[in-house]
């Protein structure tokens, strides 16, 4: 049986852009890295060839990291439609903040657009016990979607 979340995978083009990202702008921690390489990777992943670079970067409460892995070969492709909030699969990951206001300021300041903004969810649609949430979506370097959540 499942009892946590151990980490995220993100698949990324360049690695210490993303590091500086999710560290400088979102004010993770990075954590740890590693290069990998050699049949044991290949043989999780399915792929031949695999050299890859990987950080791990954390959040402020902990767990779960998120693997911010570049694969150096075989390098894969960008796909605009993952980009999207209707595209079947893994679509964002929330991180919850305790000042919403002043992140998206932070996100605009670092040149990030934001999808829309902050927006408050009906207390009709769905009530939260943490409290009333306040949400927006942007995208990281690479356009994962990505969320910041309020709650009041």
């Amino acid at each position: 049986m499942i009892h946590a979340i151990d980490h995220i995978n993100i698949v990324v083009s360049d690695l210490e852009r993303s590091v500086r990202f999710y560290t400088e702008v979102l004010g993770m921690r990075e954590i740890r890295r590693a290069s990998l390489s050699g049949e044991w990777i290949e043989r999780i992943v399915g792929l031949s060839g695999v050299r890859a670079e990987v950080a791990y970067v954390l959040a402020e409460a902990g767990e779960p990291r998120i693997e911010l892995l570049q694969y150096l070969a075989p390098q894969g492709t960008s796909l605009p439609e993952c980009a999207l909030p209707n595209t079947r699969g893994l679509r964002h990951i929330a991180f919850r903040v305790n000042d919403i206001e002043a992140t998206c300021k932070k996100l605009r300041k670092a040149g990030v657009p934001l999808v829309g903004p902050p927006v408050h969810v009906p207390s009709e649609v769905i009530t939260h016990s943490a409290g009333e949430k306040i949400l927006c979506y942007f995208h990281d370097p690479d356009g994962v979607l990505l969320e910041l959540a309020e709650y009041r």
